[in-house]
């Protein structure tokens, strides 16, 4: 008989949240993390301002971006498109991808399906309160090497 562990449901209201600072630029609120979900859902509020970009990269698990706020190009397999509030992607693992995000600040839900990203987000950001909020593209590097989870493979596409 295999063992199951107790999962509590999470309720989090608007604000609410661990909130940190990424260093590749934005704002993290965590709505879902792996030990709320017991592994099995990360769900993190982002915001970020006109021009945050990321380096084309890949994830051991999919990734889902749903957007709240703005306008976001979005590199997916070799092709480009447009996101804007209310439009959703989903990124298979393994497939390579980046975001620029346009013209105006964005906030979007980002969804994982489970926590095997989640010590490189966390090793790749400081909590938010006392935060300087630098952007910090060698720290993204660093936690990359020590704890996995995404593979960069190169500067932005755009």
């Amino acid at each position: 008989m295999d063992a199951q562990v107790a999962v509590a449901p999470v309720v989090r209201r608007v604000g609410e949240g661990d909130k940190r600072w990424f260093f590749g630029g934005g704002v993290w609120t965590w709505k879902s993390s792996g030990a709320d979900s017991a592994g099995g859902l990360v769900v993190v509020e982002v915001e970020m301002d006109a021009g945050k970009v990321t380096p084309l990269h890949t994830h051991p698990v999919a990734e889902s971006l749903w957007v709240l706020e703005g306008r976001l190009r979005y590199h997916i397999a070799g092709d480009d498109c447009e996101l804007g509030v209310g439009d959703f992607a989903m990124v298979p693992a393994g497939i390579a991808h980046a975001f620029l995000v346009l013209g105006e600040p964005a906030r979007v839900l980002a969804i994982q399906p489970s926590d095997a990203c989640e010590a490189f987000y966390l090793g790749a950001s400081e909590p938010l309160e006392g935060s300087a909020r630098v952007t910090d593209f060698e720290r993204i590097g660093q936690s990359a090497q020590l704890n996995g989870g995404i593979e960069i493979l190169g500067p932005p596409p755009f």
